[in-house]
């Protein structure tokens, strides 16, 4: 169950590759620094000034936000959003440039943004440049950085070595430990929110922390009174890393971004996780399985073959109170003694950098990164499981619909006209701004038009339920010997009011017409019927 909302910092594809064949920019407005392992250049890259990025593109409005942020291909899509690359035109500096349409159910980008100013200056912290509206979409402007963990981990063969797993879990540490120095814990620890930097760059094997969408305040920032303890709290996070507390509903705290933590290393180490890959009949049994397999499964059987030092660390960590505050430096001190029981130092050395003979990662050789998390599902929370209740919903009051296999299949035939009047239309590249532009105006159309033919099939069903409790008033008429017009003629008195007055029924010589010596009681009925007729019309 991977669930919140995609990231916001990105790799890109057309990042300078490893071995210097690329030039891209390499101004910055800030160089961050704070980890315990420094990132050697291991490429050497020619550096293009900014004025020769701005001038190989020409002002378009439609491509700018933000007054000075100017559009580039798109990198990455997903259920809550979607993301391009972009460019900074004033100092030519690449930046990632977020979409998340306005009128959605779950809205995470204002929050996000929120909190990205609150960690403004945290060292390996992106910078958010700009948050505001343009046309549909909410649109967040951050840092560009390089692929995450979870695709550097794919390259590696899916298994990183004891050396690169310590070395990545102390980054982790003290990212974690800064986000919660500032009264803020994460709730979504996986390795797809972990990235390294741009290639070329002092920080290029830096490791930064992004998407923070299920980031939430454990504490107030004035008092430090921490938040209560409750227990039966919905799922938040990602199911094959959360904590055993929050698999049991228990209000999340400090320690389960710790365990969280653990988790993560054992899945480097070990390549696979003893509770992936259940099976269960839906999602919530599925994660209850899940927290019972990690429930069930010793730290020590976890750690069988590897460091006793990861077991322990993980050992201690469940250990901890609900407002206990971490030993972050202890946790770092206790991983760093498995490099010295292997005879290995911290050098900054990571197996991604042994990749391609050597030369490192490179976007042109390896496979495409899942951008930001864009590859796998979002983790469940609140907002997105009420969004999801809504849509199951709206889904079944459709099946529900009497016509709506003619409706659909109407509809398919005006798509499949507009289809192809469309063909002679320019084409555009379906990475381009202008392309998810025209596909954003498509999909509201699209929905407007659902709607009216919701309406429709609404005003048709009342119409006919009007038409049968018609026809089930005449018929008790009938059966009671009224005649049916008669309540006709009432509704017309009281329709015209005073200036409607009944003609004066005849006399009774009028209204006694001769009769057949052979007719009947039927037959004397008709006759008054054709009489008053008759007289009507004099």
């Amino acid at each position: 169950m991977s669930m919140p909302i995609a990231s916001t910092t990105l790799a890109v594809n057309n990042l300078a590759n490893i071995n210097g064949n690329a030039n891209f920019n390499v101004q910055a407005n800030k160089q961050l620094h704070h980890q315990a392992v420094d990132s050697p250049a291991r490429s050497s890259m020619t550096a293009t000034t900014a004025a020769n990025s701005n001038s190989n593109s020409s002002r378009d409005d439609s491509t700018i936000v933000g007054l000075h942020y100017k559009i580039g291909k798109k990198i990455g899509e997903g259920s809550f959003g979607v993301l391009f690359e972009g460019t900074n035109m004033i100092n030519g500096v690449p930046v990632a440039i977020k979409f998340e349409p306005r009128k959605t159910e779950a809205p995470q980008l204002r929050d996000e943004y929120k909190t990205y100013k609150i960690l403004n200056g945290t060292p390996n912290i992106p910078h958010a440049y700009y948050f505001g509206q343009e046309g549909l979409h909410n649109i967040l402007v951050i840092d560009l950085l390089g692929p995450s963990l979870e695709d550097l981990f794919d390259w590696c063969g899916r298994k990183f070595s004891v050396k690169t797993v310590v070395q990545v879990a102390v980054q982790m540490i003290t990212l974690i430990e800064d986000l919660h120095g500032h009264d803020l814990i994460y709730r979504d620890i996986k390795p797809d929110n972990f990235l390294i930097g741009r290639p070329g760059q002092p920080d290029a094997n830096n490791i930064h922390l992004i998407d923070f969408g299920m980031a939430k305040q454990y504490r107030d920032p004035k008092t430090k009174q921490h938040i209560p303890y409750r227990e039966k709290k919905s799922l938040s996070g990602t199911a094959r890393y959360m904590s055993i507390n929050t698999h049991l509903g228990r209000e999340q705290s400090r320690r389960d971004d710790m365990e969280a933590l653990g988790h993560v290393f054992f899945y480097f180490l070990r390549g696979h996780l003893p509770w992936q890959g259940l099976k269960a009949p839906n999602n919530k049994q599925k994660y209850e399985k899940i927290g019972e397999k990690k429930r069930s499964t010793n730290v020590y059987d976890l750690a069988q073959g590897l460091p006793v030092q990861f077991g322990r660390y993980l050992e201690i960590v469940r250990s901890l109170s609900f407002e206990e505050c971490p030993d972050y430096e202890g946790y770092r001190k206790l991983l760093l003694s498995v490099l010295d029981d292997l005879g290995e130092t911290a050098d900054g050395q990571y197996d991604w950098m042994k990749l391609n003979d050597g030369r490192g990662w490179d976007l042109n050789i390896n496979k495409k990164p899942n951008l930001h998390g864009y590859g796998h599902p979002n983790p469940p929370n609140e907002k997105s499981r009420k969004h999801r209740n809504k849509q199951l919903q709206m889904q079944q009051l459709q099946q529900q619909q009497l016509q709506q296999q003619q409706q659909q299949q109407q509809y398919a035939q005006k798509t499949e006209a507009d289809m192809r009047n469309s063909q002679y239309k320019p084409k555009l590249d379906p990475t381009s701004y202008e392309a998810y532009q025209h596909q954003t105006q498509q999909k509201y159309l699209q929905e407007q038009q659902k709607r009216q033919q919701q309406q429709k099939l609404q005003e048709q069903q009342l119409q006919e339920q009007q038409l049968q409790q018609q026809q089930q008033q005449q018929q008790q008429l009938r059966a009671t010997g009224q005649p049916p017009s008669q309540p006709q003629a009432q509704t017309q008195s009281q329709q015209f009011g005073a200036r409607y007055q009944p003609q004066q029924q005849p006399s009774a010589a009028l209204r006694t017409p001769e009769q057949h010596p052979n007719d009947d009681n039927s037959s004397l009925a008709a006759s008054h019927k054709g009489f008053f007729q008759k007289l009507c019309c004099c």
